[in-house]
């Protein structure tokens, strides 16, 4: 995959950044890709987030040797499966706020994000965000144990129909966490896709983070053609 250079899909819309990274589990390879005509700090995760604070809510019980309350786990379902945000607010509180959700994320592996109490301003990369996927689906070890994997696994492939949009579009039997808004300052919107998709008989781990979007819808199509490129210069195929 080009790191520099021709964009890996072309964009007219001067405004426009993207950001995607992708790995080809059975073999390991991963490339990256960030196109942004103007230099601009890590994007907003929107509500890509909801799947960190999950794991900052798993490896929190880990640590302590219990089980997520009954509560928890039905927060947690809301959050990823209908990306509620009352939910999200409330475990973001159950892990100790956003300092203890940048802990949890340096243990997951992510170096370059920074978590923000208003939690869909947390700022990442689209190689941080392929960290986490690694932690949730990789084959090596991870901080989150089996049985905290399978739980958020089992999550992301339960997303409702309407916000499986995203790197579903690179492959089959997605399991996914996508995040969407408007920002105040601009009114332009940052639309962003995370997950795992088969290809053929490969699982490929996909983040494309983007912003700048006139529209939601637009900012959708995009990303969905930035996952295509990117898992079929990864070797992928459909």
């Amino acid at each position: 995959m080009r790191a520099c250079g021709e964009p890996l899909v072309g964009t007219a819309d001067e405004n426009v950044t993207y950001d995607v990274a992708v790995r080809d589990t059975a073999t390991g390879t991963t490339a990256a890709y960030r196109h942004a005509p103007v230099p601009a700090p890590n994007h907003p995760t929107a509500s890509v987030v909801k799947l960190g604070i999950l794991a900052a809510l798993l490896l929190r019980a880990q640590d302590t040797d219990r089980e997520p309350t009954p509560q928890q786990r039905a927060s947690a379902a809301d959050m990823i499966e209908r990306s509620d945000n009352d939910a999200a607010t409330a475990l973001l509180n159950a892990v100790g706020g956003a300092g203890e959700l940048d802990a949890a994320h340096r243990r997951l592996g992510l170096r370059e994000s920074a978590a923000a109490p208003d939690w869909g301003m947390t700022r990442t990369t689209a190689t941080d965000q392929l960290a986490l996927l690694g932690a949730v689906f990789g084959g090596g070890p991870s901080p989150l144990d089996e049985r905290s994997r399978a739980f958020v696994r089992d999550l992301m492939t339960r997303v409702v129909q309407d916000q499986a949009w995203g790197v579903s579009a690179a492959g089959s039997a997605p399991a996914l966490k996508n995040g969407w808004m408007p920002l105040s300052a601009t009114g332009l919107w940052v639309v962003n896709s995370v997950g795992r998709v088969t290809t053929g008989d490969r699982d490929y781990l996909v983040a494309v983070l983007s912003g700048g979007h006139p529209t939601k819808d637009a900012g959708i199509a995009l990303v969905e053609a930035v996952a295509r490129a990117a898992v079929s210069a990864t070797g992928g195929g459909r």
